[in-house]
């Protein structure tokens, strides 16, 4: 089956772009009624921006859209961390508009974002009139230039006529092979100027042909060296979510036996609570996945790209293990780990055929045993679980407020964190049984994500529940958009683990700077002897802030209060909420792999080394 949209997620596949059939009859119209209409045609939505000046003539069309929803963000980092959590959990393209120059420049973080967790966005931008392009007009960036590196592809439109054609260009190179953010940057003459609207435009993208149906030879060889194996892993990425892969990735793995290690991309691909699912793996992943892919004999990477969070210090990765790599995009296989198998295909297909081509050994004869591996992986996994310890001064524990959290959610509950220590915890602490319930910046690290994120992904669901679990760091960066939340009825729920600080900058100082905590408190400034106070008032107040922006607000400080205010917050369904929860200072995200070293030397907890019985870690 060729790549459709089951590429972008197979929740709520987005319409494809027409690119034959009746086509409709010739319209004069503007520039800009003409993008407002492709962008009806193409399925788009819901759109998150800010007009300004260049921008201005597709706004007023957009006035009279019936079928495009428009939401006004109150910052261009929002409106595109929202396109992303929408198009997360959607499986759509995510679109987000902004102006030129500074409104452009503010969706360059979370299309970095997008970019490097393969997330389809389409970012509309205007641009100054043409023949100002290149003399430093007023509010003139480059966005074109500033943003080749970090999109899969970009136009620039100066002619009106060309403006169909490049939004369902774009939203097909967006949603199609491996999926991926397309900037579409329209000078304001050509939003203004008269033209013929006709769709569907003829699409001209001739060196564009993504690959989806692996290669048969490549599947056989694979297939093979599965039922060789002896040791073997499924170490699966967030592509296996794209391609909506889930269910063809759970029969793979019940034939097969594997154990399955889900990074922090595809959480809920295969589920947490699956007897042969061995956690996340990587510098916070659990002990189990780390060592399975430390001691395997074979690794089947399906959707995944080797990156250094995973993998340790590369050249002690895995070092007895054959590689079977199948990917999308054939500039990951081998870009990191040389694969002994490599695969080109959509991970759909892919898996598919692979649960064949195992049928096919199986019957004649050739199966795996990995009895052996499910022992040493049931003793890893009995004797290293994860855990945490509860505060000894009657304080909350933030691995406590966000399992919680997640124990009391409602089926379905979609998930959006920020980043840090509590994005550690959420991966850890919270289950995830089905695909597109977790939403993340993995690639990037973009702090700031979890709030714009979710609200993109209630107004793309709404019927859902959805919280944002994120810190007050974080918060800090991007809690105006709740303001745009409570005026635009997107009532998501959101978890301020406020411990008072940048929680991970703050453990790695504790770990590896001699606890010098150096601009790390966020709740007070320097006392008159320049020193940092402990804990004490904290600014801003977040209950107050929440509530001036439009949310019923609620303050947690103890452990008996948690699943009160907790189900309180689930109850109200007409606003967003904020919980301001007060957690210890010092909790640290378990296990971890110091940055730079060998996945060998993962810590179960601090000064706790695993001893794996095989002589090789004592």
């Amino acid at each position: 089956m060729p790549m459709t949209e089951q590429a972008t997620g197979a929740h709520h596949p987005q319409p494809r772009p027409r690119s034959g059939g009746q086509q409709s009859a010739p319209e004069q119209v503007t520039g800009a009624q003409s993008l407002i209409r492709s962008l009806e045609e193409v399925g788009a939505e819901t759109v998150f921006g800010i007009p300004g000046g260049a921008i201005l003539p597709a706004y007023d069309p957009l006035m009279d859209s019936k079928r495009v929803r428009h939401v006004l963000v109150r910052h261009e980092q929002g409106a595109g961390h929202a396109a992303t959590g929408y198009a997360q959990a959607t499986g759509r393209v995510g679109v987000c508009m902004a102006t030129s120059g500074p409104g452009a420049t503010n969706l360059v973080t979370p299309i970095a974002d997008a970019h490097m967790d393969s997330v389809p966005v389409v970012a509309i931008t205007g641009q100054v009139a043409s023949k100002a392009i290149g003399t430093d007009a007023f509010q003139e960036a480059d966005i074109v230039g500033i943003t080749m590196p970090i999109t899969k592809h970009n136009f620039l439109v100066t002619r009106a006529e060309d403006i169909p054609r490049t939004i369902a260009e774009a939203f097909h190179i967006a949603s199609t092979g491996r999926p991926g953010p397309v900037l579409v940057d329209i000078a304001k003459d050509a939003l203004q100027a008269r033209t013929t609207f006709q769709w569907p435009p003829v699409q001209d993208l001739p060196g564009y042909r993504p690959v989806t149906k692996p290669h048969a030879k490549q599947i056989r060889e694979a297939a093979r060296l599965i039922t060789q194996a002896r040791r073997p892993v499924l170490y699966v990425g967030g592509g296996v979510i794209k391609a909506g892969a889930t269910a063809e990735l759970k029969v793979l793995a019940e034939l097969t036996g594997a154990p399955v290690t889900t990074t922090l991309m595809a959480l809920g691909a295969f589920p947490d609570s699956h007897p042969l699912h061995v956690g996340m793996p990587g510098m916070h992943g659990s002990v189990t996945a780390v060592t399975a892919l430390q001691k395997a004999d074979l690794i089947v990477a399906l959707g995944a790209r080797f990156d250094d969070r995973v993998t340790g210090k590369l050249d002690s990765f895995a070092p007895h293990a054959k590689v079977v790599h199948a990917d999308i995009d054939p500039a990951e296989i081998g870009k990191n780990r040389a694969a002994d198998v490599p695969i080109v295909g959509d991970a759909r297909e892919v898996i598919a055929d692979l649960v064949q081509a195992v049928q096919k050994e199986h019957s004649e004869g050739r199966t795996g045993d990995c009895t052996a591996w499910w022992k040493d992986l049931d003793r890893w996994r009995e004797t290293y679980p994860l855990g945490y310890e509860q505060p000894t001064d009657g304080s909350l524990s933030p691995q406590q407020v966000i399992e919680r959290i997640g124990q009391l959610a409602p089926e379905g509950t979609i998930f959006a964190a920020g980043v840090g220590q509590h994005q550690m915890w959420s991966a850890h602490y919270i289950q995830y049984e089905r695909p597109a319930t977790w939403l993340n910046s993995g690639g990037a690290g973009t702090m700031g994500y979890a709030v714009p994120a979710a609200m993109g992904a209630k107004a793309g669901v709404p019927d859902r529940t959805v919280w944002a679990i994120d810190g007050d760091g974080c918060f800090q960066m991007t809690n105006q958009e709740l303001t745009t939340c409570a005026l635009n009825n997107i009532p998501i729920k959101v978890a301020v683990i406020n411990n008072g600080a940048l929680g991970m900058v703050r453990q790695w100082q504790t770990l590896f700077y001699n606890q010098r905590y150096s601009n790390t408190v966020l709740h007070s400034g320097p006392d008159a002897d320049g020193k940092q106070p402990s804990a004490g008032t904290r600014v801003p107040d977040f209950v107050k802030l929440s509530e001036a922006m439009g949310c019923h607000a609620i303050r947690c400080e103890s452990p008996e209060d948690l699943d009160k205010v907790i189900e309180e917050a689930n109850a109200i369904n007409d606003r967003p909420v904020v919980i301001d929860f007060i957690v210890h200072e010092d909790a640290m995200v378990w296990p971890m792999v110091p940055a730079g070293t060998s996945n060998d030397t993962i810590l179960a907890a601090r000064d706790v080394r695993p001893d794996f019985g095989d002589g090789e870690d004592d």
